[in-house]
């Protein structure tokens, strides 16, 4: 019944995305022309330099242009009202054949009420924002340089192991204070190049007044935010990016916006909607932001433009949509578990205007974009999110494995070592739909906003400020987290999912939590930043632990286990707290026991032949004890073992301190493409 009804409600929902391209194609020439507006709505210059301003405010009675450029004349500059709540504007060039208004000058559009009220706003289309100093309302400036930014480096093309470094520009600096656009491309992006991360996801890059919002309260859509700099510093990054071979995504947040009025959507026309519901359904309680009314044409053509704006005018590479669940469904996820029942996926509950929106904006940026990534932020685990538009599903290339955090949190808080559930550990990392891609990680910036703490701060607290150096003999405390640290990572890496995610500074442990400037803090930067330099002095243990996140990912790069078939668990024993399984022609061995080794330890394999260590986390470069001899070399036998036709004796399996990834060399010698063994222990 449940497939039955999960057909039916994906063959519903197909007919109306159908509906929609049908209705794109009829009155607006197709979605290619559509998701082009941002070249005809706000303030566009043509080849003339006349400049055409065009704006849609149904609900206004007049809209005015003012600013530098007319000495901020209210009335001088009256739009001419279109049919659909359309406005437009046309300004002839100066007599030198200049464009009336120049280069970097501010703007405001007067918006006059049925009411007769008189409103100062923003241009929906603005591409560029700015706020003086102690000044608390951005300002509209017009964006035209006489010498844009041209994109030198192609695109790479689409990683087939997609390995993430989540990534803010404003903290990217152990400096105490917003970071730039240029600090990022000089001194982060060769980090993560040598990191082996592949993709990059920017996060709070649409412009956001509140800084302590970590961007998902978006005041104007397609600006890129000017605390960090300017647009031009922003493409230069993102081309910096392509030319290291990193694919660049942005956190775009289309599940609703700030509520400022002045600077923001909220109110445009003077009305409680416009691009939102009419409240109550407009208004997010627990966020307290406006929501978009996704079956609205002038909507649509807002927010399809605005991904096209973003991959056109900056070469950004794909997107992670921030809010999936809360667009999904009416109730926005607020008081849901989300068991798992299909009750909870298909019902009235369903937004279906969003559903198809989410469809149709992934429809667009496949077909104009083949190599175009998108992932999902959806805690609900929906069916079919990441199943082809073609099929019937949302469309999405990812999904978020948003459990996996939060039970690596839980178990760190709640049990002791010798509790931890081998067996649930492995059905948490291996719990996903077959067919659809998740992206797994450890922690993002979720996990460490200010009321919580990294791992690596749950693992080691304040011995992290004290015994970090590795001139001194390690305590219990910094052991024991330096190790998990690795075993965590490398088991939710390789068991996890179909790509992996990192929040920048994580790789290294990076000590305490994520506090942006606000008034609880004193407006302080000290938590609003990341410590790099830590790494820059050789005797602290942090370089350790970034040392095996490299070579990790450099790992995974050579042997592709991202981009393999689920794996194969032959082994989560409780008793000896050890995980065993195959997946992309390697081993993985782990032994999360907190005093036990095991020696000559039975493990099963699939592929016979010879294996040796290719990856150990036990290694002194990565604050291991280096108790494996990498010359060992180990040899499997014809003995059946937990449903493997092979296995092998491994002689020492080291408790919670060793990790090892072993390569089938015998196998390799004859194809290449044949196992390698990965093993933790």
């Amino acid at each position: 019944l449940c497939v039955s009804l999960s057909l039916c409600v994906c063959v519903s929902l197909y007919g109306l995305f159908e509906k929609r391209l049908f209705l794109l194609e009829e009155a607006e020439g197709g979605f290619d022309q559509f998701t082009r507006s941002y070249r005809t709505f706000g303030v566009n210059r043509m080849a003339d330099n006349r400049l055409v301003l065009r704006e849609w405010a149904p609900a206004a009675e007049a809209l005015f242009l003012t600013g530098d450029f007319n000495g901020w004349d209210n009335f001088s500059h009256p739009y001419e009202k279109k049919e659909f709540g359309k406005w437009e504007l046309c300004l002839p060039p100066k007599h030198d054949k200049s464009p009336a208004i120049e280069h970097n000058t501010k703007l405001k559009v007067v918006v006059h009420t049925k009411k007769g009220e008189r409103l100062y706003r923003i241009s929906p289309w603005a591409k560029y924002a700015i706020q003086t100093e102690k000044q608390v309302i951005y300002d509209w400036v017009h964006w035209d340089p006489p010498q844009p930014y041209l994109h030198i480096h192609p695109r790479p093309k689409k990683p087939q192991s997609l390995r993430i470094y989540e990534s803010h520009v404003g903290i990217a600096s152990p400096d105490p204070k917003v970071a730039s656009y240029t600090n990022f491309t000089t001194n982060v992006l060769p980090r993560i190049k040598d990191l082996g991360y592949n993709c990059i996801q920017l996060m709070a890059v649409m412009e956001h007044a509140y800084y302590a919002s970590f961007g998902y309260q978006v005041t104007s859509f397609f600006a890129a935010s000017s605390r960090y700099g300017t647009p031009e510093e922003l493409k230069q990054l993102i081309d910096t990016a392509h030319s290291l071979d990193i694919v660049v995504l942005l956190d775009v947040v289309h599940s609703h916006a700030s509520q400022n009025t002045e600077d923001g959507l909220n109110s445009f026309d003077g009305s409680d909607s416009c691009f939102f519901h009419s409240p109550p359904r407009g208004e997010h309680a627990l966020w307290g932001s406006r929501l978009f009314n996704y079956s609205s044409w002038e909507v649509l053509r807002f927010l399809l433009s605005n991904l096209r704006w973003w991959m056109e005018e900056y070469r950004f590479d794909g997107f992670r949509f921030d809010g999936v669940t809360s667009m999904m469904y009416h109730h926005h996820g607020i008081g849901s578990m989300f068991s798992g029942d299909y009750s909870e996926y298909f019902g009235l509950q369903v937004d279906e205007d969003s559903l198809v929106y989410l469809m149709t904006a992934n429809h667009v940026l496949h077909t104009l974009y083949p190599d175009c990534i998108t992932i999902a932020e959806d805690v609900s685990g929906m069916p079919a999110v990441c199943r082809s538009v073609a099929e019937g599903g949302l469309g999405f290339d990812y999904r978020l494995a948003m459990a996996i955090p939060d039970k690596w949190i839980q178990i760190l808080k709640e049990l002791a070592d010798e509790a931890w559930d081998m067996g649930n550990i492995v059905y948490t990392l291996t719990n996903r739909r077959y067919g659809e891609n998740c992206i797994a990680y450890a922690e993002s910036h979720d996990q460490f906003v200010v009321g919580d703490k990294s791992l690596a701060f749950w693992l080691m607290d304040k011995e992290m400020y004290t015994n970090m150096s590795s001139l001194i003999p390690m305590t219990p405390v910094i052991d024991r987290g330096i190790q998990l640290h690795k075993m965590i990572r490398l088991l939710t890496h390789a068991l996890g999912g179909e790509g992996y995610l990192n929040f920048m500074g994580n790789e290294f442990g990076h000590p305490e939590w994520l506090d942006f400037p606000r008034k609880g803090n004193n407006e302080s930067y000290h938590y609003a930043r990341r410590q790099y330099n830590l790494l820059d002095t050789d005797h602290l243990r942090y370089r350790q632990l970034y040392d095996f996140d490299r070579d990790m990912n450099r790992t995974e790069d050579k042997y592709g286990w991202l981009a393999a078939p689920p794996a194969f668990v032959s082994a989560k024993h409780e008793g000896d707290k050890v995980i065993v399984f195959e997946r992309g022609n390697v081993l993985f061995l782990l032994n999360f026991h907190p005093t036990r080794s095991q020696t000559n330890y039975r493990v099963a394999v699939a592929s016979p032949g010879k294996y040796t260590i290719k990856l150990d986390s036990d290694e002194v470069q990565y604050g291991g004890h280096g108790r494996l001899d990498h010359n060992t070399e180990f040899f499997t036998e014809p003995q059946p073992f937990n449903e493997r036709d092979n296995s092998m004796l491994v002689r020492n399996i080291s408790e919670r301190e060793n990790s090892m990834l072993l390569r089938n060399t015998s196998e390799r010698e004859r194809d290449a493409s044949l196992p390698a063994l990965v093993s933790q222990l």
